[in-house]
């Protein structure tokens, strides 16, 4: 993978001008830098993972690749060492700063790419107040293929969060970051209750000690082979689609909002 002519943090001003003017769609990755993932996998997860597809979308659309918004709302961690999460005021407006900027740079379209979950609906948001036309959110678990392959490899009674699924991803992704002698299941659920993780009380219908929420230890590099599969089959396809719409209009220059 040539990342020197993706991301952009790599390249010179004057070659990423010229990649513009050459028509190169934009790609922001979102994905969080310091949010727990258990006791197996690193805080950075959702960042290498971010990372990691922008850089296989931007080979097959020779797309240029911003720096990682590695700061977001992620409430359901902040019991946890290290993890943090902005309120939703705060992260909206960021996104929204972020993506009016690169569309007023030049880019003719913009792919926000979204490893998070608490992520999606404050990203919508935010995105909503800039031209719909040039920007698609993309959710990495959206799509006919992923979902169907989840449902046909899942093992573990419950989960979403560095869970077998998500292990599974990175034992495909990163291997050298995963340590499964350390993967810890959550405890068994008798009902799905919404709020955030906790480590500190074992009384809790949340309470997690590594922080997983699943059960990792199901995890395998087989599934998240084909997991991995089918997440780049729903993204390449939704990357293409969203690219070739409109592309006989002219582009009209988008302002930062005010």
């Amino acid at each position: 993978m040539n990342t020197d002519r993706h991301f952009i943090e790599r390249m010179h001003w004057d070659q990423v001008a010229r990649r513009i003017s050459e028509g190169a769609v934009a790609i922001l990755p979102i994905g969080a830098a310091a949010k727990q993932h258990g006791l197996h996998l690193p805080l950075n997860t959702d960042r290498i993972q971010a990372e990691w597809l922008a850089g296989r979308i931007a080979e097959k659309i020779d797309a240029l690749i911003w720096p990682t918004l590695t700061y977001g709302h992620y409430p359901a961690f902040v019991e946890y060492a290290g993890s943090s999460s902005l309120s939703i005021a705060t992260f909206e407006a960021l996104v929204r700063e972020i993506a009016g900027q690169i569309l007023s740079g030049g880019c003719r379209k913009l792919l926000v790419l979204n490893t998070g979950i608490s992520t999606l609906a404050p990203v919508d948001r935010a995105l909503a107040r800039l031209d719909g036309a040039r920007i698609r959110h993309l959710w990495i678990h959206e799509g006919p293929r992923y979902p169907r392959v989840a449902r046909q490899v899942a093992e573990q009674s419950h989960g979403s969060h560095a869970d077998e699924m998500e292990t599974s991803l990175m034992l495909a992704m990163a291997p050298q970051l995963v340590d499964m002698t350390r993967a810890e299941a959550s405890p068994v659920l008798e009902q799905e209750t919404p709020g955030p993780l906790t480590p500190l009380d074992p009384n809790s219908p949340n309470y997690s000690r590594s922080g997983s929420y699943g059960d990792p230890t199901q995890a395998t590099l087989a599934k998240g082979e084909a997991l991995l599969a089918a997440m780049l089959d729903d993204l390449h396809e939704q990357a293409a689609t969203f690219i070739a719409q409109g592309e006989q209009q002219p582009v009209a220059m988008q302002s930062v909002p005010r």
